[in-house]
């Protein structure tokens, strides 16, 4: 779409005789008035009608002339990001957020035999923003939704994470039924959808690594690292046992160059197969294309890109097997200077990969210059509001610099989140330009009898950065999944208040899934088996594999939905009041409390760490510090308000693992 076309307004499905169309109930649009039949959790629709029906609905939400293919900040003139703290993100692959069994029946298929694609889609994606509206999103992040590699898999499908060309769109997430669309309209489309409804878009941006077969490689084949076809089966990162699990450092890196162990790993590479043979290259390349490319290369030159491995000494992880790091420098790291032969090869060892702390001395300028460019063609062509920079810490600190400043260039509004998940590094985060960090709330709130108080009452105060407040993440177990689910209202619930937080979902939260999406972060292999023997999504990583979550019309959807609510209106206190911890009558480490006070009123946030039935007092004069006229004070403990009475110290029973949120009114007393 060209021009200034509305490209959410072009859309258009060419209509079915009937309804066939199976989504989940809990999909369903309140306002489509189609045919619908109903099949307990799931209901058949026609399509085109029901997308349509979505669809005009967004657009009456249009404003004026606003041009909403920008950003939300450059279609408002907004130029701070102080827009991020009061975000309410909902996190999603799309393949997995909007999959589904469209046909109603027999197993779930990318694509089926009544024409529909079953795998998640852009447009499947904007029939699921009234589901978002509900439950009060208004940023949306997103994991890579670029073209991602088909060899050197994981799983059923390639991951995300490996990226084939990092400005083309995945195909897969065209939807068969937009006949004659361009993926990269339909990303454009949903994008626009979003801003129209007021929701800010996120992406994933991955700057250090790339697929093994990254289009890259064909016109650029030295920005990549190449090992012998036959070192292949036997390679992996060198383990130097008597270091134990350590980041490398400038002393143990010197020492562990004279290993054998090192000196073998470091044979296994080889130049690039232009500098080998610049004239058999050209012939390959000509005679290759953007899939083969590689098979071609590891055919007639006995080469293939190295699979990466973890910048930590001794990692028990195995290597990545799809994806390889990107040549950052031309040279080899200060750790090595005489430690290696002259005419060694270009290779990936724990300093290489961990470039902030072991940088070269010849950048690969023209690799830079291209990594930074990336994030503005998004802004300029999709209209993005942020990005997730993947391993943002990693990077030299010239390059991580040369990315944020050419987003921030075209958009001063636009935000960084940093990968960096301890806390206490938040003021580097912040030093580099970063305005988020993803933390660990994620890993502390979860172990509520160990780890919650602690994050609650001291670390989430002391964190020089916003974090992402949230119970679970893409890479984690899920929060109906740990401990049988039972602090699965409690965790969502302390994240809503939290002081520096940023409130997160991740998709199939708010239907009680337990099937992780990948087991990257407090997991282990046996993490991948939740569900029943008989499920087919059974073991399957939504990371790379299939994977349709169980929709189901949960009363999680109401709650959360509830908990936002309550996020957004008290946002002014969280944001902008006076964080105060609540004198309790009695205290033992076992009641979660935050207060927040603002002009004439306050509100006080109790959580009962504990599974025995608890009763404390609020001390509110104690808390605020100052003597107080009480003239209202009101309570909701997960379900409704109610009226309480007034007076300067709260009784309160709590259940096991129960909460409660105080709305308290008052006057200042004068001279008192």
């Amino acid at each position: 779409m060209k021009g200034d076309e509305r490209v959410i307004e072009s859309i258009s499905i060419k209509p079915r005789k009937k309804a066939d169309y199976c989504i989940p109930k809990a999909w369903l649009f309140e306002r489509y008035n189609g045919e619908v039949k109903v099949d307990g959790e799931r209901v058949f629709v026609e399509p085109a009608s029901y997308f349509e029906s979505i669809i005009s609905w967004i657009c009456e939400q249009r404003q004026g002339k606003k041009d909403y293919r920008k950003s939300l900040s450059l279609q408002n003139g907004i130029t701070d990001r102080n827009w991020i703290k009061g975000a309410i993100i909902y996190s999603s692959l799309v393949r997995t957020t909007t999959a589904y069994n469209h046909k109603g029946f027999g197993r779930f298929e990318q694509d089926d035999i009544l024409g529909y694609r079953e795998s998640g889609t852009f447009l499947k994606m904007i029939a699921l923003l009234p589901h978002l509206v509900k439950l009060g999103i208004n940023v949306l992040y997103l994991l890579p939704v670029t073209k991602s590699s088909q060899i050197f898999k994981k799983g059923e499908i390639g991951s995300p994470y490996s990226v084939k060309d990092f400005l083309k769109i995945d195909p897969t997430y065209h939807d068969p039924l937009l006949e004659g669309w361009d993926v990269d309209d339909e990303f454009s489309a949903f994008v626009e959808a979003c801003h129209v409804l007021g929701i800010r878009v996120i992406l994933d941006f991955i700057p250090r690594t790339a697929a093994r077969d990254c289009n890259l490689i064909l016109e650029h084949p030295d920005w990549f690292y190449w090992v012998k076809v036959d070192e292949l089966a036997d390679y992996k990162p060198p383990r130097i046992p008597d270091l134990g699990f350590c980041q490398p450092n400038f002393e143990n890196m010197s020492k562990i160059y004279d290993r054998e162990q090192v000196v073998n790993h470091l044979q296994k590479f080889t130049f690039d197969p232009k500098t080998i043979d610049a004239e058999k290259w050209e012939k390959i390349k000509k005679e290759s294309n953007e899939d083969n490319f590689m098979y071609n290369i590891a055919k007639h030159f006995g080469l293939v890109t190295a699979p990466g491995f973890s910048d930590w000494i001794n990692d028990p992880q195995p290597t990545w097997d799809d994806v390889t790091f990107l040549r950052l420098y031309l040279d080899h790291p200060a750790t090595s200077e005489g430690k290696i032969k002259k005419d060694q090869a270009p290779y990936v060892l724990f300093d290489v990969i961990k470039a902030s702390r072991f940088p070269g001395k010849v950048q690969n300028k023209e690799l830079w210059t291209y990594i930074a460019s990336v994030i503005p063609y998004f802004q300029k062509r999709f209209g993005i509001d942020g990005i997730r920079l993947d391993m943002g810490h990693a990077l030299p600190d010239e390059l991580e610099q040369m990315i944020i400043k050419s987003a921030r260039d075209y958009d001063p509004s636009f935000v960084f989140v940093a990968e960096e998940l301890e806390m206490h590094r938040a003021k580097e985060a912040k030093e580099a330009g970063y305005d988020v960090i993803i933390g660990n709330s994620w890993w502390m709130l979860p172990r509520v009898h160990e780890k919650t108080y602690d994050f609650v009452q001291s670390v989430s105060i002391n964190v020089e950065l916003p974090y992402m407040a949230c119970a679970e993440t893409p890479d984690t177990p899920r929060i109906a999944y740990r401990e049988k689910g039972r602090f699965r209202y409690l965790i969502p619930f302390l994240c809503a208040f939290l002081p520096n937080g940023v409130l997160m979902i991740n998709s199939g939260q708010e239907i009680e899934e337990t099937q992780p999406m990948n087991l990257g972060l407090d997991n282990d292999a046996c993490g991948r088996f939740t569900l029943s023997c008989e499920n087919e999504f059974q073991g399957k990583l939504a990371f790379f594999d299939h994977y349709a979550m169980h929709w189901k019309d949960s009363d999680m959807i109401a709650y959360l939905s509830d908990i936002v609510r309550l996020r957004s209106q008290f946002s002014p206190f969280i944001i902008d009041g006076l964080y105060k911890p609540v004198y309790l009558t009695w205290q033992d480490g076992k009641t979660a409390n935050i207060s927040y006070w603002k002009d004439s009123e306050a509100i006080i946030i109790v959580a009962n760490l504990d599974e025995k039935e608890r009763e404390i007092g609020i001390e509110l004069e104690k808390t605020c510090g100052v003597v107080l006229d009480v003239q209202s004070v009101r309570s909701w403990n997960g379900s409704t308000w109610r009226q309480e009475e007034s007076k300067k110290t709260l009784s309160c029973k709590l259940k096991g693992y129960g909460f409660s949120l105080y709305k308290i009114d008052f006057n200042r007393v004068v001279g008192a």
